[in-house]
């Protein structure tokens, strides 16, 4: 999988706060994401991101 910086993407579970959608922050072997509804910020392994992953929204800026 693409992943970019600005990416917005969907996860199987949710976050405590009831949100699916995180914002992508940092690309690398972990990913700093940024949950959209509380904009709490985790880093998290890539390979936990890449099973996780459900849908990529790309960022308007990208394109």
């Amino acid at each position: 999988m693409k992943f970019e910086i600005g990416d917005i993407i969907k996860l199987k579970k949710k976050h405590p706060c009831g949100n699916f959608e995180w914002e992508v922050l940092r690309v690398g072997a972990d990913f700093r994401l940024k949950c959209m509804g509380c904009g709490h910020q985790i880093m998290i392994a890539r390979r936990i991101v890449e099973k996780n992953v459900k849908e990529i929204r790309k960022s308007l800026d990208s394109e």
